[in-house]
C-alpha cells in the first residue's frame, strides 16, 4: 500500500475542484463515454 500511496500524486482541494469542474463526476457520465477496461487488464490486453 505504501508503494500505491507514493505513486498517486498529490492534488490540492482547489486542483480537485477544478478538474471536478472541467470533467464532472464519472457517475454522471453517459454508458457510452466510457468504456470498462477490467477484462482488458485482467487478461493482459487480450481480450476474445
Amino acid at each position: 500500500m505504501l508503494l500505491c500511496q507514493v505513486l498517486i500524486p498529490y492534488v490540492s482541494d482547489e486542483e480537485q475542484a477544478e478538474l471536478n469542474e472541467i470533467f464532472g463526476s464519472p457517475s454522471d457520465y453517459e454508458e457510452e463515454e466510457s468504456v470498462d477496461m477490467t477484462e482488458w487488464v485482467r487478461y493482459g490486453n487480450q481480450i476474445s
